[in-house]
């Protein structure tokens, strides 16, 4: 009887913990480091209480969560370090990563937090990170498909700004197999510059208005006449083309 009584508060422990972290694994990826314990444990069914037992913080709670999200990201890129096309590989697992933690504001969040240092995941988490990238980093250099002047820390710093930056596509809707123009951007900054690639066109909205002669998006006119013309240099281009136009 003994054993059994034991058993079982040990049992509910590890129910809860599991199921405090399930809660918090989805309140952070939605609203990342913002969102207040409380919420976590309401979603949790518990009380704080319970959070506080098995968690001193709400950034210890925070750390278990993302822990085991990053190490995937290590692992792959461990995985790919002996593969062969070495820059083809180094911008899909850019692109896989950007993809992925464009949608998760908690990954957003952390390797934000992580490049500047002041968040640390775990124990040695963040540099197995950056050394498994910089070795994709080093082949695709060594291949010639990426520029040498950069390194990881340039690399850091422009995927936690294209992070942020397709986040902020990602909340207005777009298309989720569809590569971004900030990734796009982000990759050809780090190509040579003879290997730079077509920006994706961004999907038109409805009624939305374009330039006559780019095609780009031009914000709607407050007052007047719609604009024609994303701007100066567009406008003497139509009017040089309908210059030479013959008339018949």
């Amino acid at each position: 009887m003994i054993q059994s009584g034991v058993t079982r508060p040990r049992a509910d422990a590890r129910r809860n913990r599991a199921v405090v972290l399930q809660a918090a694994r989805f309140a952070f990826e939605e609203q990342g480091l913002g969102v207040p314990l409380g919420e976590i444990a309401r979603r949790a069914g518990v009380g704080a209480g319970t959070v506080y037992r098995h968690f001193p913080s709400k950034e210890a709670l925070f750390k278990a969560t993302i822990v085991e999200r990053i190490e995937l990201f290590t692992d792959t890129a461990r995985d790919l370090a002996e593969t062969p096309d070495p820059g083809a590989v180094f911008f899909r697992f850019l692109s896989s990563v950007v993809r992925l933690a464009s949608r998760n504001k908690a990954l957003c969040d952390a390797l934000e937090a992580a490049g500047a240092g002041r968040f640390e995941p775990s124990p040695g988490v963040g540099q197995d990170f950056d050394d498994a990238l910089e070795v994709l980093l080093g082949r695709a250099q060594e291949a010639g498909a990426v520029r040498r002047d950069v390194g990881i820390a340039d690399l850091r710093a422009l995927l936690v700004g294209c992070l942020s930056m397709e986040r902020a596509r990602v909340a207005t809707g777009a298309e989720s197999g569809e590569q971004g123009r900030m990734t796009a951007l982000m990759c050809d900054a780090l190509r040579p510059p003879h290997a730079v690639t077509k920006l994706p066109v961004e999907p038109m909205k409805r009624n939305e208005p374009r330039c006559g002669t780019c095609g780009a998006a031009i914000a709607a006119a407050r007052t007047g006449r719609p604009p024609r013309y994303c701007g100066g240099a567009c406008r003497q281009k139509a009017h040089r083309t309908r210059g030479r136009t013959p008339q018949t």
